[in-house]
């Protein structure tokens, strides 16, 4: 029993998890902030108002070591959602450990191999949805290959890899796609570390005793459990088939489950308490299919960051499962259904056809290089979004049964999230950069730190196991930024394919004709202008969660804007700078991570600062109604947030900016919008 958990600073996540586990969670779930997720420190110019939002920053050993401090890693279950940096953040795991023990007057080794827990590390969905991807996909499997390959050997009790197809599904993923991509990405690594030689063959029963799986679960409860049957039948057939296990226990399909934050609603959000349940239910109730360990979201994610009693309210709902229900005293309750086995058959022999056709574009990494999975992916979530905005999928109190009673849960919204003190980044900066003075201040220390990246940087031109290196690296207190430039150096950087192509969209019509009506409006401002209308979506600062912006760009395409979309983690000048050269007529900015505040002022900023303060300005994301405000007054047109879930209408709000930017008379009362 978990909750995904970090924020601030090290020492205030470290609060947290000891209260959480005071009050019976029985393992951690480990945030880390987007700066530590891609490799940068937090005085580092992309860390600009990223710092401790989404997770905690963690830049050395002395963070880490602060992160557990009264938390003896020896008898502890973390699970870390780290990917392109998860062999950094293992390390400094590792000597963090070594430390506990010599502290405790114990063999180090001997806590090390006691370690248990995961490490996400599933770098394939990264360049598919969340964007945290660092290198590119060549080297990026190199890394999660050397982590394997340590692991099974020296920390045996370890996951070194959770194959997450949670993030799939938040970006658009059918069940079959959900399936198909990440069993795709379990036989690339599987394959990579069999090819690897790292590992005799008559050992690769244990490392795939060792593979994971981190699931998504939605509110279409019985689609979602026989997904979960559909997956332990095709685990189990592909590790018998390709990988001679003949041992049961290795072939298990061991997994965890995020029940769906995507399906959470800022509208009416009480609501999501019962989606979080049955979503619950959907991986409890088969006992042959089910989770080894749960998180549940907080009701209140589609509105900010939650609060300590919000996340102990998610911890309530799955003890009330285990241990006032009888639920877990019988066994599978659908063993015999004719209609589960018709349901799991129909997911399977779909989800076989995908994988096919991924083996004939050359396996799960040409898929993504291809841009094959991603533009996928955005089809199958514009799909959903034509759905929801056309009535046919009911979401509760989003697009059907709306009115409402004033919710005291949401009477003060000021105080139902949790906020990030703006002095945290100023700290967590100040304190990396008087780390990095003190160590260099001492010769030895300054030549022991030098030497591991120097070896760091070799092992990574020679081909050697990189592990080695990062334990050094760990030990003689070398920061997160300088590991990742030190492997960027050799590396280089990946930018994926957004999947935003001329091919995705097409969204057939809503029945009100609110396409057309986007269309008409676009077509009329443009013959009035004299030009085709462009606009830019941005995606400022390291937030990597782009399914919105794709959305938007797809739909803007549809309604005839041409759009200019250069994908993820752009700085507010190449945003500016990109306005300016294509002359666009608006500029839209997602953000979703919490750094609106510093990062949508700079922007515009900039562009008063170059001549473009005439291009109206409007974002879109997580917002609260006290930022919005803030961000009206100095200068954005619009704020979308979660419950502006209509694009049609959207477009035609856009072309409203437009318009009044360019002091053309409003079109009507039917774009009116916030």
């Amino acid at each position: 029993m978990r909750t995904y958990a970090g924020h601030s600073s090290a020492a205030a996540s470290n609060e947290l998890y000891r209260r959480n586990l005071a009050k019976g969670q029985t393992g951690l779930s480990v945030a880390f902030d987007l700066p530590t997720q891609t490799g940068y420190d937090p005085d580092h110019p992309l860390a600009r108002g990223e710092v401790g939002k989404v997770g905690v920053p963690v830049s050395h050993i002395g963070d880490m070591e602060a992160l557990f401090r009264d938390i003896p890693l020896r008898d502890m279950n973390t699970s870390m959602t780290i990917n392109a940096t998860a062999m950094w953040l293992l390390a400094l795991y590792q000597v963090t450990a070594e430390r506990q023990a010599a502290a405790a007057g114990d063999e180090p080794e001997q806590w090390v191999r006691a370690l248990a827990g995961t490490t996400q590390n599933d770098i394939i969905k990264e360049y598919l949805s969340r964007g945290t991807y660092v290198f590119p996909p060549g080297p990026s499997m190199r890394l999660i290959t050397d982590m394997v390959t340590y692991t099974v050997g020296q920390v045996p009790k370890w996951n070194p890899i959770n194959i997450c197809s949670y993030h799939l599904q938040e970006a658009g993923a059918t069940p079959v796609q959900e399936l198909a991509y990440s069993l795709s990405t379990a036989i690339a690594v599987l394959d990579a570390v069999r090819a690897s030689g790292q590992v005799p063959e008559d050992e690769l029963p244990h490392v795939v005793g060792r593979i994971s799986f981190f699931v998504n679960a939605g509110v279409r409860f019985v689609e979602e459990m026989c997904k979960m049957r559909a997956f332990v039948q095709l685990w189990d057939e592909l590790t018998r088939e390709r990988y001679g296990v003949t041992d049961p226990k290795a072939r298990r399909f061991r997994y965890g489950v995020q029940v769906n934050s995507l399906g959470l609603t800022e509208a009416q959000p009480e609501n999501n308490v019962q989606r979080i349940v049955l979503e619950m239910l959907a991986v409890t109730l088969s006992k042959d299919a089910r989770a080894r360990a749960i998180q549940l979201p907080a009701w209140n994610e589609a509105l900010g960051l939650p609060r300590p009693w919000d996340q102990q309210w998610s911890l309530r709902l799955q003890q009330v499962l285990a241990f006032e229900s009888d639920l877990l005293e019988y066994d599978d309750l659908f063993a015999g259904s004719t209609v589960v086995e018709r349901k799991v058959a129909e997911l399977v022999a779909g989800a076989r056809a995908e994988l096919a056709r991924i083996a004939d574009l050359g396996g799960a990494v040409a898929a993504v290089e291809s841009g094959y999975m991603k533009s996928a992916l955005v089809a199958s979530h514009a799909e959903r979004r034509r759905r929801i905005e056309s009535g046919v999928d009911v979401v509760v109190g989003l697009n059907r049964f709306e009115t409402t009673e004033p919710s005291p849960l949401t009477a003060d919204l000021g105080a139902a999230i949790q906020t990030v003190d703006p002095s945290v980044e100023q700290a967590a900066a100040a304190a990396v950069r008087q780390w990095r003075e003190r160590r260099d201040a001492d010769p030895g220390r300054r030549a022991r730190a030098e030497q591991a990246v120097a070896r760091l940087r070799a092992d990574a031109s020679s081909g050697a196991n990189l592990m080695a290196a990062s334990l050094d690296c760990a030990r003689a207190g070398v920061t997160t930024g300088e590991w990742a430039a030190a492997l960027r150096e050799q590396f280089g950087e990946y930018r994926a394919p957004t999947g935003v192509t001329a091919s995705v969209g097409g969204a057939a019509l809503a029945p009100d004709g609110g396409l057309e009506q986007a269309r008409q409006a676009v077509q009329h401002t443009s013959r009035e202008l004299g030009e085709r209308l462009r606009i830019l979506v941005g995606k400022p600062g390291l937030d990597g969660h782009s399914n919105g912006a794709e959305q938007v760009a797809v739909r803007a395409r549809d309604a005839g804007f041409e759009v200019v979309y250069q994908g993820i983690r752009l700085t507010p000048e190449q945003i500016v700078d990109a306005a300016v050269a294509e002359d666009v007529h608006l500029v839209g900015l997602s953000i979703l991570s919490g750094s609106h505040m510093e990062l949508v002022p700079d922007i515009l900023h900039r562009l008063r600062a170059a001549g473009a303060d005439d291009i109206p300005v409007v974002v879109g994301g997580i917002i609260p109604e006290s930022d919005a405000a803030a961000l009206r007054q100095a200068g954005v047109a619009m704020v979308f947030t979660p419950k502006d879930f209509g694009l049609n209408a959207i477009m035609v709000q856009m072309v409203e900016v437009i318009r009044a930017s360019r002091d053309l008379a409003a079109l009507g009362p039917a774009s009116a919008g916030r």
